[in-house]
């Protein structure tokens, strides 16, 4: 792993943004490629939607990005037009392979969860006009089954191998710049889980709870690791 390689999660960001032609400040940036219209908002971050599956035992999806050791929440970013929830749906079945029918919307934040990616992330054609991100995190109860689940619905997957993993998850796992968002959409959400989750909060210190192993592994491909959140990791093509 080197150091300095931005999280595959920011250069999805910013290769949907090369080649843009900033219109405005207000700021609808017009891709050249096929992903077509990628919004900024007037102060450069962009709006996206961020995904917190549970199981019935209230239980995480964690997926690990395609060809990579980084394991993260489904989301991504909101196209014009749509609204946070279709942006959700779409996502969803991008990058886990669920429609509408195979999940219940538990709650969604209030507003906005903000955060900037630092400089040394960011292509330097996109510098002075992308920030980061600003985020609606939607709490999802999955009412199908684990067999309805697809990583590869699209020609274009996301992850590689999924699995379920306890709801409070160590922050030092998440790159630093995502941490807050990452406590706050799961603090936020947490009031809303269903009854019977143990509302253990071991997200500063990297503690975990004991519990007894439900067998409940890995799918696909990939080691049965402790997953890593977001962690940098060196991709196919490095941005400038």
């Amino acid at each position: 792993m080197r150091l300095g390689a931005a999280p595959a999660e920011t250069l999805e960001e910013l290769r949907e943004t090369q080649g843009v032609e900033t219109r405005h400040a207000g700021v609808i940036m017009n891709s050249t490629n096929e992903l077509g219209l990628i919004m900024l908002d007037r102060e450069g971050f962009r709006p996206n939607v961020g995904i917190v599956l549970l199981n019935q035992r209230n239980q995480v999806f964690w997926g690990k990005r395609i060809r990579t050791h980084s394991w993260q929440f489904p989301q991504g970013g909101i196209k014009y037009g749509e609204t946070p929830e279709q942006a959700m749906y779409r996502e969803l079945h991008e990058e886990v392979g669920l429609v509408p029918e195979h999940v219940r919307i538990v709650a969604r934040t209030r507003d906005w969860l903000r955060y900037e990616v630092p400089d040394h992330f960011i292509r330097r054609d996109a510098r002075g006009h992308y920030r980061g991100q600003k985020q609606i995190w939607f709490l999802l109860q999955l009412v199908g089954r684990d067999s309805d689940m697809n990583l590869r619905a699209t020609d274009h997957p996301e992850f590689d191998a999924w699995r379920w993993n306890e709801y409070w998850v160590p922050l030092e796992l998440v790159i630093e710049f995502k941490r807050d968002v990452y406590q706050m959409a799961l603090t936020e959400l947490a009031r809303f889980l269903p009854r019977g989750t143990h509302h253990n909060r071991y997200l500063r210190s990297g503690m975990r709870p004991h519990h007894r192993d439900d067998g409940m592994g890995q799918h696909d491909e990939g080691p049965t690791s402790q997953p890593v959140m977001d962690q940098p990791t060196i991709p196919d093509k490095l941005p400038d």
